[in-house]
């Protein structure tokens, strides 16, 4: 793997990959919904969709198939902290997919009657996201957690603050944003070092500097609270968490591990296993722990019959309370460790969820830790460490909640 960075301050990650088919290529810029104000609410997620509308050079139609016409694809997605735009190809595409990722990226026009087409299909997403109380759920916990701030509003926008937004707007915004040094170029794929970097002095060298002065709007408030709302559905719907370690907090690991032993991604996780598999109370049961640059969160979801709502709260609680009382033994220890290891070994698999990977490490911490390296720190987490973590988080008493109940 080499990293470097450009005069212009974009830095570059590349991991050679020979014998793989297809190659995964993308710009990661830092910036997000978090750093809109007040009057921007959604203007990010907006500018991902125009980016796709036409440049200075293509039209919509031949930005979509540039790629699409050789078999591959073309994406793009926004989060609070981030706008990615990335591609999937075969190999002899390389170039075509970094010029058309640059084309759009620096040189999209933004012209007003695509804007407008877009604010229609966003508004269909708003409405998409409605029907879904899961996805809705989520985002309606944030803003619990963050009230008065952009981290506790929706990535979308609203109906209402979506339709006002003009060309100048976004351009604005764009300008205010804009740094070359907070943008990563990442790719993973079968080109040689030597070849890669041409292309990207052709196509990344030559973007002009760019610099922000756009200060970062920090969390310092947060409130608990318990929210239960009726709504026209058939089963409820409850999450319920607090605030948790930023970024680069050292025990963001130590998190991690603890979250994927409560309630992770394999079926064997304590959730799981002690009221999903041991009652069959519900079908989704599940923790997450999501880290921003200032703060992060952890929570505990789950849906299912109202009847047994109540019935789930207690076994949860039971739960936390076993995980903040008792250290882990050192057996349960070692399979949780090696489960976590598998689950980061099976994500590094994926090659283009490896490109997006690297390409955050490097625009967060400016460097790619090896995943040895990563397993080194996972196999340090002691027992002790977890069980002191786990009464920081996993007091209930401090979460906040929010509940969807069906209308009776």
């Amino acid at each position: 793997m080499k990293t470097y960075t450009l005069p212009n301050g974009i830095k570059i990650v590349h991991k050679y990959m020979p014998g793989v088919a297809v190659s995964h290529c993308g710009l990661i810029l830092k910036f997000g919904s978090r750093n809109e104000k007040e009057n921007e609410h959604g203007i990010a997620h907006l500018i991902e969709h125009c980016l796709f509308k036409g440049t200075e050079k293509r039209k919509a139609y031949h930005i979509l198939s540039r790629l699409d016409a050789v078999g591959g694809e073309l994406n793009a997605y926004t989060t609070k902290e981030e706008l990615c735009v990335y591609a999937s190809f075969i190999n002899q595409y390389y170039e075509r997919a970094i010029e058309l990722i640059c084309d759009i990226t620096f040189h999209s026009t933004f012209l007003d009657k695509e804007i407008d087409k877009e604010k229609e299909v966003i508004t269909d997403e708003i409405h998409s996201y409605a029907d879904n109380p899961s996805e809705t759920l989520f985002e309606d916990f944030e803003t619990i957690l963050y009230p008065s701030h952009a981290l506790g509003r929706t990535i979308l926008g609203t109906e209402k603050s979506v339709k006002r937004f003009s060309r100048k707007d976004i351009q604005r915004f764009l300008k205010r944003m804009m740094d070359t040094s907070q943008i990563v170029f990442s790719s993973v794929g079968n080109i040689p070092h030597d070849k890669f970097e041409k292309l990207i002095q052709k196509y990344l060298t030559v973007i002009p500097k760019m610099s922000s002065n756009d200060k970062l709007n920090t969390v310092s408030k947060f409130t608990q609270d318990t929210v239960e709302l009726q709504k026209d559905l058939v089963q409820a719907h409850c999450i319920m968490g607090l605030p948790s370690y930023p970024l680069k907090n050292e025990k963001r690991k130590v998190l991690v591990l603890l979250a994927n032993i409560l309630g992770g991604s394999g079926m064997n996780n304590r959730l799981n296993l002690n009221i999903r598999e041991k009652y069959g109370y519900t079908y989704s049961i599940e923790s997450n722990y999501q880290s921003f640059i200032d703060t992060g969160n952890f929570n505990i979801y789950f849906s299912s019959e109202t009847k047994n709502f109540d019935k789930i709260m207690k076994l949860i609680k039971k739960e936390l309370n076993i995980l903040k009382s008792k250290e882990i033994g050192a057996t349960q220890l070692s399979l949780a460790k090696k489960q976590l290891k598998g689950h980061i070994a099976i994500g590094h698999d994926n090659n283009s969820n490896l490109m997006l990977s690297i390409g955050k490490s490097m625009l967060y911490f400016d460097e790619v830790e090896s995943i040895e390296g990563v397993y080194d720190k996972i196999d340090s987490i002691s027992a002790e460490t977890l069980l002191e973590v786990a009464n920081e988080m996993l007091d209930i008493d401090k979460f906040s909640s929010l509940s969807f109940i069906p209308n009776k």
